[in-house]
C-alpha cells in the first residue's frame, strides 16, 4: 500500500487501485499521521488540527472514533492479515508505522537530501538525477482534497519551502554542468510562478549575463525591480544591486573584443530606479 499526499490525498493498493482516503475528518486525521509518518502524533495535536482551538467536550472520544474508522479503511485497502497494524496507539498519541518509500512526501524529502549530499561531494550529475526524480513526484499543491488546520498547514509550508530550494538547487547544478540554456528556460517559468522570489530573479539575471545576453539580463533586472517595488515597496537585495552595477560597468565576455557605447540611463534601468525613490 502506498500513500500520495502531493496533489489529491490518495491511497494506492498493492494491486494499483487508487482509492480516496475516507470522509473529510478521517482524511484529515490520516494526512496528519502520514505527514509525520513514524513519529508520535499527540492527541492534543490531532484535536488542535481538527477543531482549531474550538474543540467540543467530546473531542477525545471523537478523535478515537476517527482513528477507528481510519484503521478500518486501512484494513479494507488490503493490509495482509497477521501483519502489524499501520496505525498504532502510543503513549500520548498515535503513530503511522510505514516504510518511508510508501509515502510520496518522504520519498521526495529523501531525494532532495540525497541531491544536497551529492552537491557537497561534487557529484552534479548524480544531484541532477536525484532532483529530477524528486520534482517529478510533485503533482501539485499538497492535500488539495483535504481540509487543513494550523498543524497540517505548517507542515505543508515546510514541504513547499523544500521544493523551492530543490528548484533553486537544480538551477545551480545545471550551471555547474554548463546547461545554461536549460537553466534560462526553467527560470523564465519560475520567475513567473514565484514573482517575489529574489533568488530566482537573481539566478535568471546571472544566467542571462553569463550567456552574453546583456540586454535581456538588464531587462530582467528592471522587471524584478518593478515587481518588488510595486508589490512590497522594497529595493532588490544588495547582492543583486551589485550584480546590476557589475553588468553596467563590465560588458559580458562575449562582447569584450568589440567596441560598445556606454549604456544610456534608460538602458541602465533609470526609470525603474526613479520609481523606487
Amino acid at each position: 500500500m502506498r500513500f500520495r499526499l502531493i496533489g489529491p490525498f490518495e491511497i494506492v493498493t498493492d494491486e494499483g487501485e487508487v482509492r480516496q482516503a475516507g470522509t473529510p475528518k478521517v482524511s484529515q486525521t490520516l494526512a496528519l499521521l502520514l505527514i509525520r509518518a513514524n513519529e508520535i502524533v499527540t492527541t492534543e495535536s490531532l484535536i488542535r488540527e481538527l477543531w482549531q482551538g474550538a474543540a467540543p467536550r467530546s473531542a477525545l472520544n471523537t478523535v478515537q472514533t476517527y482513528i477507528h474508522h481510519a484503521r478500518k479503511l486501512l484494513a479494507q485497502e488490503g493490509r495482509p492479515a497477521g501483519r502489524d497494524p499501520l496505525l498504532t496507539l502510543r503513549p500520548g498519541g498515535y503513530m503511522m508505522r510505514v516504510d518511508p518509500e510508501a509515502v510520496d512526501i518522504k520519498v521526495f524529502e529523501c531525494l532532495v537530501a540525497q541531491a544536497r549530499a551529492d552537491v557537497r561531494e561534487c557529484r552534479p550529475e548524480h544531484a541532477e538525477a536525484a532532483l529530477g526524480r524528486a520534482l517529478d513526484i510533485w503533482r501539485g499543491p499538497l492535500l488539495v482534497n483535504v481540509p487543513t488546520g494550523d498543524v497540517l498547514s505548517s507542515r505543508i509550508a515546510r514541504l513547499e519551502e523544500i521544493r523551492v530550494r530543490a528548484l533553486e538547487l537544480r538551477i545551480e547544478v545545471w550551471a555547474q554542468l554548463g546547461r545554461q540554456r536549460d537553466a534560462i528556460a526553467e527560470l523564465r517559468v519560475l520567475v513567473h510562478d514565484y514573482p517575489l522570489n529574489e533568488s530566482f530573479h537573481g539566478q535568471l539575471i546571472t544566467a542571462l549575463h553569463q550567456a552574453g545576453r546583456r540586454a535581456e539580463a538588464l531587462q530582467a533586472y528592471r522587471q524584478m525591480h518593478r515587481i518588488l517595488w510595486d508589490e512590497l515597496g522594497l529595493e532588490p537585495s544588495g547582492e543583486i544591486q551589485r550584480l546590476h552595477q557589475e553588468m553596467l560597468a563590465t560588458p559580458p565576455p562575449s562582447s569584450l573584443s568589440s567596441p560598445s557605447s556606454p549604456p544610456s540611463p534608460q538602458g541602465a534601468g533609470g526609470p525603474a530606479r526613479r520609481a523606487a525613490v
